[in-house]
């Protein structure tokens, strides 16, 4: 079947068959033999030349396709298809051998050597090592509990002895079991301090009931002594700059410490003094000194902690709660030591006496009133301290609480006051009702979805390194998607995620709108944003998503391409990330190669969008009509003269003329002054006299008037224009018919 090719594709196609029906003939042909005469190859070879010669002499002479067949005008499209295909490929690989930037940065991995294959006895001692392997790791890997009638799988018992056994030494900032190991402690300190003044005040510890107290009491003791020679010395601590991991220096290090000295007096037993002075809890008094180890403790529970305020309430609620537990065991020693309802102002001995007690506490140290007046001086001088302890101590808890609750608080508040001095500025200057609810909305939106109004304003506290690492957690991922970035160093890409600013817009808003000038690149965070177009712009283009770049040509163009080719509208809340041109610029400075990278995309991509949208294919004329060039674009005049007829023809051909006219008024009169100045500049008329005009030869062809088409009222003439390349002047003179 012959196919109609165009020229170039008919070179390409003619060459690439050419060298194919060699490739194929040289391979298909067998070798001669010894035994064959010398004769044959050349026959072979005259062959050759006349398939050859008789090939080109049909590739050269276009002959008529017989009336029996007919072309296949799709066979000739894909054909074409193919021949720019290739020819597309062929120019992006000039590219790359002329500049290796394009190129990718990564190397092509090399094929590693084979190694060769190892003896049999060696073959066997490996298989017998990995059988060896496999049975060793079966029992650990395959832990399996039958119960009931299911089957579940636990993990074994070795891993919770690695993960129980204590390490050489302790990391007191990350290591989540010594927090729950100081948990523990501190349960057994709070016992000591709130139970040991009630046991010695209130006569609840019996003969009956000692030995439970006493349990309890050993217990909180085994636990002070397992801090004291276990956990303590394996912390770590710092010594000019440095982390000591060092067993015996952490134990050096503990060891002269003022904590230490304080833990060894906590521990020792003053419990033996039982066996002559009785089961006394005064003398377990020493126990609460193991403070530290309690505000260790709620450091560290803080620093883990999403909401520490939370447990600052708590604590400072419980410090007022043991100051009211200690006034309440004074009140009933005071009361035992004046003797039970001698007095009005003593305990009677009725009701629950530890509540009694409590009550008469807290009446007491906030200052309620109403309590009976003291009678002795004793009391005077007990309820004077009484009164004098409770202002200093609920001035300094109440103040406490305003701070811990205000510092819970501040990030509410100061959105608040932003949002009220936001709404009172509107107000003064008359804002429209519309603005105002956006700005609200606006700031409603932006706080609950990151909690904050700028995020930068949070991390500028921090170092570098920190700001970097969070950065590097939060938008990595994002930033790491975007094709744009592909390829460039990743230092580079760090810088960036320092200098990106985080925006919110709201459904509606314009990101940026055509023809405004361009100085930030987009990236969208979260949300989706609306590239829009048409004749009226409001058809959506395109939709873009998390993820995706734009507005990267206008920061990377250079000589006046950075005006913005499109309006981009958020579609709903977008969260989006921005770059302006001058920070990309004193980041790239450090990073030519990603600069030569990143300007070679940009190359790219304004070739891309540069292009105009792809329209009908034109259609090649056939026939004899391919012997002639393409016929020009009819003169609007005729168009508007063809186009009408009557008077309406007439009355837009005089509309025309009228407007060239005006356009060659004007031409002259700019023309008119610049060519008196030039005159002016010359010097005067010489007195040779002036040179003889030359004649027009009579070869020559008149230069006013080419073509004339004459009517009764209709004259239309051509003639060529004063400026050089401007063609021919369309002349058309309409004259009124006289009337008799």
């Amino acid at each position: 079947m012959a196919f109609w090719l165009v020229e170039s594709g008919q070179e390409e196609l003619g060459t690439v068959n050419s060298e194919r029906t060699r490739n194929c003939r040289s391979a298909k042909a067998p070798e001669p033999s010894k035994t064959e005469n010398s004769t044959e190859p050349a026959k072979t070879t005259k062959q050759e030349e006349h398939q050859l010669k008789d090939g080109k002499e049909d590739d050269n002479t276009q002959k008529p396709t017989p009336s029996g067949f007919q072309r296949n005008e799709y066979a000739e499209a894909q054909l074409q298809e193919i021949i720019k295909k290739m020819r597309e490929r062929s120019n992006i690989y000039k590219e790359k051998l002329n500049d290796p930037v394009l190129s990718s940065p990564e190397g092509s991995p090399t094929a590693s050597p084979k190694k060769p294959p190892p003896p049999k006895e060696e073959k066997k001692e490996e298989k017998k090592e990995e059988k060896k392997e496999e049975a060793e790791a079966k029992p650990e890997e395959d832990h399996y509990c039958d119960m009931l009638c299911c089957k579940f799988k636990k993990p074994p018992l070795k891993k919770y002895r690695e993960y129980l056994q204590l390490p050489e030494t302790i990391d007191s900032y990350t290591d989540r079991r010594y927090v729950g190991w100081l948990m523990l402690v501190t349960i057994a300190y709070n016992w000591n301090c709130w139970f040991i003044p009630l046991r010695y005040v209130f006569p609840y510890q019996t003969p009956s009931n000692t030995i439970y107290w006493f349990a309890i009491d050993v217990i909180c003791d085994i636990c002070y002594l397992c801090d004291l020679l276990i956990f303590q010395p394996r912390v770590r601590f710092i010594r000019g700059g440095d982390i000591i991991i060092d067993k015996v220096e952490t134990k050096k290090f503990y060891h002269s410490t003022v904590k230490f000295r304080l833990d060894v007096i906590s521990v020792l037993p003053f419990d033996i003094l039982y066996f002559f002075f009785g089961f006394n809890p005064a003398l377990r008094v020493n126990r609460m000194l193991k403070h530290n180890t309690f505000f260790e403790f709620n450091d560290r529970l803080e620093a883990i902690m999403e909401k520490a305020y939370i447990y600052r309430v708590i604590r400072t609620t419980g410090y007022l709660l043991f100051i009211l537990h200690i006034n309440a065991c004074l009140y009933y020693w005071a009361s035992d030591y004046e003797g039970l309802g001698s007095t009005r102002w003593v305990y009677d001995g009725e009701g629950n006496m530890y509540l009694r007690c409590y009550y008469w506490a807290v009446r007491s140290l906030i200052t309620i009133g109403g309590l009976a007046e003291p009678q002795t001086l004793f009391e005077i001088v007990f309820q004077l301290l009484n009164y004098f302890m409770g202002v200093f101590v609920f001035s300094s808890l109440i103040g406490q609480m305003r701070d811990v609750i205000g510092a819970a608080t501040a990030g509410q508040n100061y959105f608040r006051s932003c949002v009220d001095n936001t709404v009172s500025y509107m107000n003064t200057y008359s804002i429209p009702r519309l603005v105002q609810n956006r700005v609200r909305t606006w700031y409603e939106y932006t706080w609950d979805s990151q909690g904050m109004l700028d995020e930068s304003e949070l991390l500028e506290q921090m170092p570098t390194r920190m700001q970097l690492a969070i950065a590097i957690d939060v938008n990595f991922a994002i930033v790491n998607k975007v094709d744009l970035f592909k390829g460039c160093d990743t230092q580079m890409i760090y810088d960036m995620l320092l200098r990106l600013k985080s925006i919110v817009y709201l459904p509606g808003d314009f990101v940026c709108k055509k023809g405004e000038i361009g100085r930030e690149m987009y990236i969208i965070k979260q949300g989706e944003v609306q590239v829009l177009g048409g004749p009226d712009g409001t058809k959506v283009l395109v939709t873009l998503r998390a993820g995706a770049v734009f507005g990267e040509i206008s920061l990377l163009a250079a000589g006046g391409g950075n005006r913005r080719t499109a309006n981009v509208v958020a579609h709903g809340f977008a969260n989006l990330f921005i770059l302006d041109k001058k920070t990309l610029n004193e980041i790239l400075r450090h990073y030519p190669d990603s600069e030569k990278l990143l300007m070679k995309k940009a190359k790219v991509l304004l070739k891309q969008k540069g292009k105009p949208p792809p329209g009908p294919p034109v259609q090649q004329p056939r026939g004899l009509a391919s012997l002639f060039g393409q016929k020009q674009e009819t003169p609007k005049l005729f168009k508007a003269m063809l186009g009408a007829r009557g008077k309406d023809g007439l009355a837009k051909l005089l509309q025309l003329k009228r407007q060239q006219d005006a356009e060659e008024a004007k031409a002259e009169a700019e023309t008119k002054p610049k060519e008196e100045e030039k005159m002016s500049e010359k010097p005067a008329a010489s007195s040779a006299p002036p040179a003889p005009k030359s004649e027009p030869k009579a070869d020559t062809k008149p230069a006013v008037m080419q073509r004339v088409t004459s009517k009764e009222s209709l004259i239309i003439s051509m003639s060529p224009s004063p400026r050089a390349g401007e063609g021919e002047i369309l002349k058309v003179e309409i004259k009124e018919s006289q009337k008799k």
